[in-house]
């Protein structure tokens, strides 16, 4: 099976010959990896100033950032982070979105599966504005419902835009955070009302455009998990043990109706020794592999100031063990 096949195999949770698919949300740590910047760490402020030839020379330096990651660490799939990304000006403003994500295909076929952000919903508001947004969803919460649907009506368009070119684009990575460690910002009650409608309606128009929704947030996301899953995305990432997320329990409720992603402890990967990310690398392989639907990955990314080397004895690991008999 090719990368692309595997991984999007894990997603329907089929069984699978060989390894088990892996895969970084983000993979932040292209230049010591690679030698190339991470297009997330590039400013691209100037890019519509550009003559058409140096738009190209990035376009195509920033599909290969993308590609050698894959390629070194055997990921399934490639989070493209568009750079500029669409902004709302829809449909002039996803040039380079299609660029990049065409130069990707052109450069490595059809190998990985290819995804880009498209979350609608609301995440945990920043401090600056959380009281503000708190005290919305008690006084004014038709203002919250009327933003979030200019933002399902904007993820519509960008859909539609993109699908207009055929075999550009396999899925979207559902990136909005709603957990602390310790708990979902949202109630279950605020959470029904404030996000689940909307969740579900994208994941079955992306559905309906025969792509596939990988689900993300990190923290605690037990108390919510099933009304997440009941949205019927393909997959949820990224199960945050430092959350308290059991992967074990998380694919005994519901490994038969969602692929499960991640769960190998970022905390121990940064300040645990050397033994103690061996062996949550393999828990997470051992807890996560029975009866397939589980791909492989790190509780959130491989994150900036992380050590390379201790992303690549996770990545050994899951190489040498994480086979499918």
């Amino acid at each position: 099976m090719t990368p692309k096949e595997s991984f999007e195999a894990a997603l329907r949770r089929e069984p699978i010959q060989g390894h088990v698919p892996h895969f970084e949300l983000v993979m932040f740590l292209t230049m010591e990896a690679v030698g190339r910047i991470h297009p997330c760490h590039r400013d691209y402020s100037q890019w519509y100033q550009m003559s058409r030839a140096e738009r190209r020379l990035h376009l195509v330096d920033m599909a290969k950032a993308y590609i050698e990651v894959a390629e070194k660490y055997h990921h399934g799939a490639i989070f493209v982070h568009p750079k500029p990304g669409p902004t709302g000006e829809l449909p002039t403003d996803i040039e380079a979105t299609r660029e990049i994500l065409e130069t990707i295909r052109e450069l490595s076929g059809d190998t990985y599966s290819l995804m880009i952000h498209g979350d609608p919903t609301y995440p945990i508001p920043t401090g600056d504005t959380m009281m503000e947004f708190s005290a919305m969803m008690y006084e004014e919460p038709e203002k919250i419902h009327e933003g979030t649907k200019r933002q399902v009506e904007f993820c519509h368009k960008l859909c539609d835009e993109l699908m207009k070119h055929k075999g550009l684009l396999d899925g979207w990575a559902l990136c909005s955070d709603y957990c602390f460690n310790v708990n979902p910002f949202y109630s279950r009650d605020m959470f029904a009302e404030f996000v689940q409608p909307y969740l579900k309606e994208i994941c079955q128009y992306y559905h309906d455009n025969h792509t596939y929704v990988i689900k993300h947030t990190d923290g605690n996301v037990m108390p919510i998990l099933d009304m997440i899953v009941d949205c019927k995305p393909d997959a949820v990432h990224s199960l945050d043990p430092q959350g308290g997320v059991d992967l074990k329990e998380a694919k005994r409720l519901y490994g038969d109706r969602v692929c499960l992603i991640g769960n190998v402890n970022c905390g121990l990967m940064q300040t645990g020794t050397e033994e103690e990310l061996i062996a949550d690398t393999r828990r997470a392989l051992r807890e996560g592999m029975p009866g397939y639907g589980y791909i492989f990955s790190t509780s959130n990314c491989a994150f900036t100031g992380l050590e390379l080397k201790r992303y690549e004895l996770m990545n050994k690991i899951w190489w040498e063990e994480g086979v499918y008999q």
